[in-house]
C-alpha cells in the first residue's frame, strides 16, 4: 500500500506527446496568474534594465523589445535553479515537438532550437560553402551560467544567461532564480525570472513595426507564460517528494 496522504500531493505537468499536444499546453492555455512584468512607465523599465545590468553585467538598454516574466514558486530556489539545469529536449516545461530543443555540447552551452526537428540548408550555388539555415528558430550560445550564487548576493540568485542568435530575433535570453524578497511583498520560497532582450532580426526600425511587434508578444507571453508556470509546478512537486516520500507499507 502506498502512503494514504499521496492523493494530496501535488503532481508534475503533463508531459507533451505531439504538436497537438504542444499547442494546447503552450499556446491554447490561459493561466490565471499571469506572469508578464508590464512597465506601465518608462521609469520602471529603465529600474529593471540597471538591475540586469547589476546582476548580470549584461545591458539591455539598447534592446527596443524587453520581455520580463516572473513567478513565485514554493521550492528554494537551488532546488528550483537545479530543475532549470535539466532544461533538454525532454523537458515536460517546453514545448520541443514544435521548437525542437538540441544540446550541441551534451551541454548547456550551446542549444540549437529548431522548427519542428526539422534542418534545412540552402547552399551558395556558386561555391557550395555560404549556407543559410532554414527552419532555423535560434541558436542559444552561453555567456554565462551561475551555478553558485555570488558571495556579495544575499538572496541565492543564480540564472542561464545567452546571446540568441539565428532565424529568431536576435538578442539576450535569461533565465533567472533568487530567494524571494518580503520586504517587496514576495511570499514564496523563490521567484524565477525569465528575460528576453532584442531588436527584431538585429533592427531596431523593425521594433517600431506594430503588427510585428503585437504578434510577436501576443505569442511569445502566451508560451513563456505556459513554460513558467510548468517550471513552477514541476519543482513545487519534486521539492514535496524530497519532503514528502512515498511510503510503501508491508
Amino acid at each position: 500500500m502506498t502512503n494514504p496522504n499521496a492523493t494530496e500531493l501535488k503532481k508534475p505537468p503533463s508531459k507533451s506527446k505531439g504538436i497537438l499536444s504542444d499547442i494546447r499546453y503552450f499556446f491554447l492555455s490561459n493561466p490565471k496568474i499571469k506572469t508578464l512584468v508590464k512597465f506601465e512607465v518608462e521609469g520602471e523599465r529603465q529600474k529593471y534594465t540597471n538591475r540586469i545590468l547589476q546582476r548580470t553585467g549584461i545591458g539591455v538598454d539598447k534592446y527596443k523589445m524587453l520581455n520580463i516574466h516572473k513567478i513565485g514558486v514554493e521550492a528554494p530556489a537551488s532546488y528550483l535553479f537545479e530543475e532549470l539545469l535539466r532544461w533538454n529536449g525532454e523537458s515536460n516545461c517546453w514545448p520541443n515537438h514544435i521548437a525542437r530543443l538540441k544540446l550541441l555540447d551534451s551541454e548547456l552551452k550551446k542549444i540549437s532550437v529548431s522548427l519542428f526537428g526539422l534542418s534545412r540548408y540552402f547552399l551558395n550555388p556558386k561555391n557550395g560553402k555560404s549556407r543559410f539555415q532554414f527552419l532555423q528558430l535560434f541558436n542559444l550560445d552561453a555567456i554565462k551560467i551561475q551555478r553558485i550564487p555570488d558571495p556579495a548576493d544575499n538572496d541565492n540568485a543564480r540564472f542561464l544567461l545567452y546571446k540568441c542568435s539565428g532565424g529568431y530575433p536576435i538578442g539576450v535570453f535569461s533565465m533567472y532564480v533568487r530567494s524571494s524578497i518580503p520586504e517587496i511583498g514576495e511570499t514564496e520560497l523563490s521567484q524565477l525570472f525569465i528575460l528576453v532582450g532584442f531588436n527584431f532580426y538585429g533592427k531596431e526600425s523593425l521594433s517600431e513595426v506594430t503588427f510585428l511587434n503585437k504578434t510577436w508578444e501576443a505569442i511569445h507571453n502566451r508560451v513563456t507564460t505556459n513554460i513558467a508556470h510548468r517550471l513552477k509546478q514541476l519543482s513545487e512537486w519534486r521539492f514535496e517528494q524530497i519532503q514528502n516520500p512515498p511510503v510503501e507499507l508491508m
